[in-house]
């Protein structure tokens, strides 16, 4: 180097600074890129987001890539300095030199590229992979060989080096995906991609009309009684039994007895019976999102949920589980949370006790506890283990409730407190 000019090496330097942040630029946007948004761009046919892809398909090559560059660079870049300051201060320019040096890589070469790389990952990593693709191709054997060394050294240390070509996300991870999209998925979307991710921790029993609430004829009744009941009933389908819910005969299709009322000759018991469609039982517990594939798959749409002694518990119905993802229908012959829930002026809240804790917990934000009673009633209960008499105030799950209203051993209507108001 003695040959070459003090103003060109000085030169050669700035130039050696400037390929050193490239390369640290490079490693950074490229470990920064979101990984799903390269897939899709790289789908839809975008050149940059394809080069890249192919480059990260092997990320030990190309770290290997860019670590070979920025160190012979900065290597090259400490050798000119050294001779540079031993120009120009002797001896004590070698101090000098790796000083200044340092903080100029720092600076420059350093956390300048990166900071900018990181706020600006796609731009810099789609520019920067024209190049680092040309370097793979120029540099290939040495890479290889950096990298065979590696994962030797890597497989004596008893660490596995594989290279996994997928990327897989948890439900869990999904979800804060989703909750991170912001204004990129509409709320109400967000809401509902949510709700399908939770499927799979709600079961049937959480969302079922309860035995007392079902619907259904007594085939032994009077006749005239059946009829009254069959061309009053608000819903589409109705439980046939024999006396008690759980001596079930059928599941009825109303229209199917509009049809036989039209035909008078045949409307009777026993064709009504014959009209009837067997009854689908549900295990207790089944998650819905495994219950709704179950749905599709026999072609029902309502079953009936029994325990392990084969005793009723509940109905439930496709659109059931559909509400829980798309929210209510406004067909639905359920009672609204409007209906249950009732605003005070003191900031409490009139609710009935059959209402759902999870329907509570969704309208309200509340966290009322879900891993036992599936009601209101059910939940201040199980905390009192005891019928209770009116007006009798609790504190239930950091919640003040007032017990309001009792009905045959069963509470009907419970002030509630939100936790703010006593915390």
């Amino acid at each position: 180097m003695d040959d070459i000019s003090t103003g060109i090496l000085f030169a050669i330097l700035a130039g050696l600074i400037v390929i050193s942040g490239y390369f640290s630029g490079s490693e950074t946007g490229m470990m920064s890129l979101n990984r799903y948004r390269l897939k899709h761009l790289s789908k839809t046919g975008h050149r940059g987001a394809k080069r890249v892809e192919k480059l990260l398909n092997r990320p030990d090559r190309l770290i290997g890539l860019i670590l070979i560059g920025n160190n012979l660079v900065n290597i090259l870049a400490s050798a000119i300095a050294t001779v540079l300051g031993l120009r120009l201060y002797g001896d004590l320019g070698v101090a000098i030199a790796t000083g200044i040096l340092t903080l100029v890589i720092l600076v420059f070469a350093e956390v300048t590229p990166k900071t900018l790389a990181t706020l600006y990952p796609e731009r810099v990593s789609f520019t920067s992979s024209i190049v680092l693709t040309a370097l793979m191709k120029l540099l290939s054997p040495l890479v290889i060989l950096v990298n065979f060394i590696t994962n030797g050294f890597i497989r004596l240390l008893g660490v596995k080096a594989s290279h996994n070509d997928e990327d897989h996300l948890s439900s869990e991870e999904l979800r804060t995906v989703v909750n991170e999209a912001g204004s990129l998925i509409p709320t109400r979307h967000q809401d509902m991609l949510i709700s399908i991710l939770d499927l799979e921790h709600v079961t049937v029993n959480d969302i079922m009309i309860p035995r007392n609430e079902i619907t259904g004829i007594n085939i032994n009744d009077d006749w005239k009684s059946i009829v009254r009941q069959l061309t009053h009933s608000p819903h589409g389908r109705v439980v046939l039994y024999r006396d008690q819910i759980d001596e079930v005969v059928g599941m009825l299709r109303l229209r199917e007895s509009y049809r036989l009322m039209l035909e008078k000759n045949e409307f009777t018991k026993e064709t009504l019976l014959r009209s009837a469609d067997e009854i689908y039982f549900i295990p207790e517990g089944t998650p819905l999102n495994v219950q709704m594939l179950k749905f599709q798959r026999n072609k029902e749409r309502i079953g009936l949920i029994v325990d392990e002694y084969g005793d009723i518990i509940g109905l439930i119905t496709l659109e059931d589980i559909l509400e829980e993802i798309v929210g209510e229908f406004t067909t639905s012959m359920s009672p609204n949370l409007s209906d249950e829930i009732t605003p005070q002026g003191d900031g409490s809240f009139l609710i009935e006790g059959s209402a759902n804790i999870r329907d509570i917990n969704k309208g309200l934000k509340w966290t009322l506890p879900t891993d036992g009673p599936r009601t209101l009633n059910g939940l201040i209960l199980e905390y009192l283990e005891d019928i209770p008499e009116s007006h009798l105030s609790v504190h239930v799950a950091e919640h003040q409730m007032e017990i309001i209203e009792l009905e045959e051993n069963r509470i009907k209507v419970v002030k509630v407190f939100p936790k703010q108001a006593h915390s």
